[in-house]
């Protein structure tokens, strides 16, 4: 078979325009989030300084080293709120000081990636103590209130980051993160994986959801719980980000979607991974729903809430790798009795295939090979059969076995590296389409690493994994598959 190797330096070999790096939006329309994103950006929310605590006690392995800020840290009280509900913001300083919060909202914003959209303080603060371990291996953190937030009524939909410094001469910074939802109509409804940004956290130093006590260093069985009464520690895998302090996997594998989404022009809302638990009804406002990066924990409910949504009319795309791998169990905080403040694992899923259409697997790496040129989400690409964009699939993917779904067909398909699993099988990467019973779409690219395809905003950091592989960012061929996607997704929803 034929396979051309497709680079950035060959995109002017499509017979359709690809999509450009324009200000400009895509849509066409204007909308509440092409409406904001004509204000005043700032890159100004990105961290400038920052320290990380380096124990002698956790020096014997790499993965536990200079993850925790103790100079500066904090949670927030919810994953997510709607406009004029209140989240406590909780912040330890050590040593004492003041602390100023300075809240952004991330988008596209001329290029900027984010704008600045509130100060709080400075506040005093001091050190706040780490919680002994519970039940299974559980900490939760007990830390005064810094501040309470009531969200203005003209905030929009969006993903926020609050930095905190330190009010002093180059001041230690971290985040803190939450979403703004709303409950109105959109055309995207974009998910944040924070369920899975929770369990890799180890903060302190070696609390995630993989750590049992033992030496062995990935942990996957049950009976260990993590919470979000806790600050998120740096991520600890694949890519160093130092400057991602507190944001959880968020600025490493979804900020370029949710920059490009705007870029755009697309009508995106967005939610966390709770809210398909704890507030379902959010996936009855908006036409596609998007599953983006490291999206691995969910719970049966929050399953079976996606497949009747999908059932409803309601598009799924997945532009994701790992994705609903492990069943959970959600427990109620024991500090303020918030429900779903905590969650441990409960089995491995053996039937996801049934909502994303094909399996969820772990770490592997490949490039994309089209097997469907003619395909509609291939239109305006050029592409032919057997054609490559190389460094696409990564680091955990998906593959089969596929669902048995009629009219799914693979639109990408090859070999994973390295190429035989832990129980000696041949390990292959699938993309699938599939259409749903009332005019609506699922799509899965099955990979964690499309959306580095799609836009580079500042500060971000390419993904790759040290001693295996890594992606070589944008690809307008990436950004044009996507707006195919996404543009059939809504002309076509039921829900019009």
């Amino acid at each position: 078979m034929k396979r051309r190797i497709l680079l950035k330096s060959m995109a002017g070999l499509a017979s359709a325009p690809l999509i450009s790096r324009s200000t400009m939006p895509a849509q066409g329309k204007d909308n509440p989030v092409v409406q904001e994103n004509r204000r005043p950006g700032t890159v100004e929310w990105q961290l400038q300084y920052h320290r990380f605590d380096d124990p002698r006690t956790l020096a014997s392995y790499p993965l536990n080293r200079r993850l925790r800020s103790s100079a500066i840290e904090g949670y927030a009280s919810k994953t997510s709120v709607l406009k004029g509900e209140t989240i406590d913001f909780m912040v330890s300083l050590d040593p004492p000081g003041r602390v100023l919060i300075d809240i952004y909202r991330m988008g596209y914003y001329g290029g900027a990636g984010g704008r600045h959209m509130a100060r709080l303080g400075p506040f005093k603060s001091e050190p706040q103590a780490v919680p002994l371990m519970t039940t299974e291996r559980l900490r939760e953190c007990r830390w005064e209130r810094c501040t309470q937030l009531a969200i203005p009524k003209d905030w929009p939909s969006g993903v926020y980051l609050a930095k905190l410094t330190r009010d002093e001469p180059a001041g230690f910074q971290s985040y803190l993160i939450f979403v703004v939802k709303e409950h109105r109509r959109s055309d995207v409804l974009c998910q944040v994986s924070d369920l899975t940004w929770q369990a890799y956290n180890k903060w302190p130093g070696n609390d995630s959801i993989y750590d049992d006590g033992t030496p062995n260093v990935w942990y996957t069985g049950p009976n260990v719980r993590v919470s979000f009464d806790r600050p998120y520690a740096k991520y600890c895998q694949v890519v160093d980000a130092p400057l991602s302090a507190g944001s959880g996997e968020f600025l490493l594998w979804e900020h370029p979607m949710v920059y490009w989404l705007e870029q755009q022009g697309y009508d995106v809302t967005y939610c966390s991974n709770l809210d398909l638990q704890l507030d379902s009804r959010i996936l009855d406002t908006s036409k596609v729903f998007l599953s983006v990066g490291h999206d691995e924990y969910w719970s049966r409910d929050m399953f079976d809430a996606a497949r009747k949504a999908r059932d409803d009319g309601l598009s799924f795309a997945f532009f994701s790798g790992n994705s609903v791998y492990h069943e959970i169990i959600f427990y109620d905080s024991s500090v303020t009795n918030a429900s779903c403040r905590a969650f441990a694992r409960k089995e491995l899923f053996a039937d996801e295939e049934k909502l994303m259409g094909s399996t969820s697997y772990g770490s592997g790496y490949g490039d994309w090979i089209v097997t469907q040129p003619k395909h509609w989400i291939y239109e305006g690409t050029n592409l032919e059969a057997g054609d490559m964009i190389r460094a696409v699939i990564g680091w955990e993917y998906h593959g089969p076995p596929l669902a048995d779904i009629e009219g799914l067909q693979v639109v990408a398909s090859g070999p994973i590296y390295p190429q035989r699993s832990s129980q000696n099988e041949i390990r292959q990467h699938r993309a699938i389409v599939y259409p749903c019973s009332k005019g609506n779409w699922v799509f899965n690219a099955g990979t964690i690493w499309w959306p580095e395809g799609l836009s580079q905003p500042p500060g971000h950091i390419p993904a790759r994994t040290s001693g295996r592989a890594g992606t070589f960012g944008v690809n307008p061929k990436q950004q044009r598959i996507t707006k195919n996607i996404l543009d059939r997704m809504i002309r076509e929803s039921p829900r019009s």
